[in-house]
């Protein structure tokens, strides 16, 4: 993955692993033993992981996947059948660490879930929490802790209605199917499907093609969308022009609005001004 690869002072034996790549942000799980389930430890790791990228000023987009043959198994039931216990606040809200590490996290900016093999149960739930998901044809994705009694407590019951409609998230919840690829990305759970094997370099093609990009823009219009769900409409309303004069304020606006003069963007261009032809 080239020379702009830069390790993060994590040892490279942790649960989660994570690199640089430029403005790229690559979060692992590292626990193919147990198919990337997540325990307590590993939970942590991967919110502070996540604390870290939100406050990197170099880092503009994360990639979350798994090591090894799955995204993540869900939580690790082996693990806490031993004892293994989250010591977690029942009545935290957002931002507080969530089971699964960061699903309770509103970040400011972008991540997108590389799906290899299997994101199932709360596994699942760390997919819905990315921004957009990336599937491998041979992926599979599923609410498979249905026949052990876990409950769904990463949001698992509050995206995926938002992600897919309440009639389709239903279906899921309660019958804990496999979704393969080809439905997922019929009724919107995956974004982008690619073959097998190629989910990360999808993924991380795509978090570069975001990083250039304005990202004040970006990033306001991105937590807009996601503030509205529990705002009423004027209240929507007033806060996605409060971002958008933020925006103004940084000269991103003036200064888009020059290069569209200049040329950039012409003929169906998609892309950062330097890299088109005028």
């Amino acid at each position: 993955m080239g020379g702009a690869q830069k390790q993060m002072n994590r040892p490279s034996d942790a649960a989660v692993q994570v690199r640089k790549e430029g403005p790229v942000t690559v979060i692992a799980l590292q626990r193919p033993q147990r198919r990337n389930a997540v325990d307590s430890v590993t939970a942590q790791a991967l919110y502070a992981a996540f604390e870290d990228f939100d406050r990197d000023a170099s880092a503009s987009v994360a990639v979350l996947t798994g090591n090894g043959d799955s995204f993540c198994a869900g939580a690790d039931l082996k693990a806490v059948a031993a004892g293994d216990r989250h010591t977690l606040d029942p009545l935290g809200g957002q931002n507080t660490p969530g089971p699964m590490g960061p699903t309770r996290m509103t970040l400011s900016k972008p991540v997108i879930a590389a799906i290899e093999g299997h994101a199932v149960a709360g596994g699942m739930e760390l997919a819905l929490w990315a921004d957009l998901r990336i599937m491998a044809d041979n992926a599979v994705m599923g609410i498979y802790c249905r026949r052990f009694g876990v409950p769904l407590v990463d949001m698992g019951t509050i995206r995926l209605p938002r992600l897919i409609g309440q009639s389709r998230a239903m279906d899921l919840i309660l019958t804990g199917r496999p979704v393969h690829a080809e439905e997922a990305l019929a009724i919107g759970l995956a974004n982008r499907v690619v073959p097998a094997g190629q989910a990360l370099q999808a993924a991380i093609q795509l978090a570069q093609e975001l990083a250039a990009f304005p990202q004040t823009c970006m990033r306001n219009d991105r937590l807009s969308l996601l503030a509205q769900w529990s705002l009423t409409t004027d209240e929507a309303i007033a806060n996605e022009m409060r971002g958008g004069l933020q925006v103004m304020a940084t000269g991103e606006t003036q200064q888009g609005a020059k290069s569209f003069s200049e040329g950039a963007g012409r003929h169906g261009q998609f892309g950062p001004p330097s890299s088109e032809t005028h």
